[in-house]
C-alpha cells in the first residue's frame, strides 16, 4: 500500500507542476506581448492593452501561488504508513469509489482505478477526515460505507 500512497502522491505533484508551469508561461507570454506593445497609435489604447496583460500577469501570478501553496501542502504528506483513520495521505476505499485524501486534484487514474483526491479542508474530505474502516457517510444523498483505510 506504500507504493499506492506514493503513486497517488506522485499524481498530486505532477497535477500541482502542470498548474505551475501553465502559469508561468502565460505570465511569460503577458510579459513578452506588454513589451513587445508599442505606443505608435493612440496613447489610450497603449495603456488599456499594457492594463490588460498586467491583469493578466496577476492572475496568473495569484494561479502559480496557489499552486507553491498546495505543492507545500503535499510535502507535508507522510506517504508511508498505515493510518487507522482518514487523516491527510490516507487512502479511503469505499463501496462507491475510492478517495485520496491530500489535495484537490481531481480523478486520478492509476492502475485502471480512480480515486478522487480530496483537499482535507473540502467539504468531501472533512466528510472523509477522522473515520475509520467500517463506518458511513452520506454524500449528496448518497450513503458510503467505508471497506478500509491505508
Amino acid at each position: 500500500m506504500g507504493d499506492l500512497k506514493k503513486e497517488l502522491h506522485q499524481l498530486c505533484v505532477n497535477h500541482v507542476r502542470k498548474i505551475m508551469e501553465a502559469a508561468e508561461l502565460a505570465i511569460a507570454d503577458a510579459q513578452r506581448a506588454s513589451t513587445d506593445d508599442t505606443k505608435s497609435s493612440a496613447g489610450d489604447k497603449y495603456e488599456t492593452g499594457r492594463e490588460m496583460m498586467q491583469q493578466e500577469t496577476n492572475r496568473n501570478m495569484a494561479q502559480l501561488n496557489e499552486a507553491n501553496k498546495l505543492l507545500v501542502a503535499l510535502n507535508r504528506i507522510n506517504t508511508t504508513g498505515v493510518s487507522m483513520h482518514a487523516e491527510s495521505g490516507s487512502v479511503i476505499f469505499t463501496n462507491k469509489g475510492n478517495f485520496y485524501l491530500a489535495i484537490s486534484a481531481g480523478a486520478l487514474m492509476l492502475d485502471g482505478k480512480t480515486y478522487f483526491a480530496v483537499s482535507p479542508a473540502s467539504p468531501v474530505g472533512n466528510l472523509l477526515s477522522g473515520k475509520k474502516a467500517g463506518e458511513e457517510f452520506t454524500l449528496n444523498g448518497k450513503r458510503y460505507q467505508i471497506e478500509s483505510v491505508v
